[in-house]
């Protein structure tokens, strides 16, 4: 082969490889990215809560307990899309939900929950997003299932559809209650 073939096919051979990966990656689903924290204890945090800024929250109140951590905003447009899903799920009653306000300001976290109804026991309030990060937030909605040992059994990344409450959700929260009896 001469060098003019050659300096025609590798630019070719690089250009087609490049695409084969660029086609393989759009095909795959942003929602389902990894967490290194599944199955890991939740890292720790103190932050005030929304509505009694005078007290804080922290993930050891919640020791015993399966609950579900969503993380929130009211500039968060998915959040919009979620938030009649989260209200239904802290409806019924078989876990709990706690909010994480995430790069907020209080007044519009509160204005918001006014008018689109609170399914939250407490929204904790991270205002600098710090904490967000030291849980792999990637944006907002995510939302996270830990178990009464305080461990992370799942996280989803985006808006949650009543179809993710059916079939991943629900079951995985009563597999973890009936671990616990």
């Amino acid at each position: 082969m001469t060098t003019k073939a050659l300096r025609f096919y590798v630019p070719l051979l690089i250009f087609i490889t490049l695409g084969v990966f660029l086609a393989a990656g759009l095909k795959l689903d942003p929602r389902h990215v990894p967490s290194p924290l599944v199955d890991k204890p939740v890292p720790n945090f103190s932050l005030p809560r929304l509505h009694q800024p005078n007290e804080v929250f922290t993930p050891d109140q919640m020791n015993g307990r399966v609950w579900l951590l969503n993380v929130w905003a009211s500039w968060c447009v998915a959040c919009r899309q979620e938030h009649e899903v989260i209200k239904r799920l802290a409806e019924i009653e078989q876990i709990v939900v706690i909010g994480l306000n995430y790069k907020d300001a209080a007044a519009d976290a509160k204005r918001w929950l006014e008018q689109l109804g609170n399914p939250y026991e407490l929204s904790a309030v991270d205002d600098a997003g710090q904490v967000g990060i030291d849980w792999g937030v990637y944006g907002v909605p995510e939302t996270f299932i830990i178990d009464q040992y305080g461990i992370i059994r799942h996280k989803h990344i985006g808006p949650i559809s009543t179809q993710d409450v059916e079939t991943t959700i629900l079951p995985l929260i009563k597999s973890l209650e009936q671990a616990s009896s």
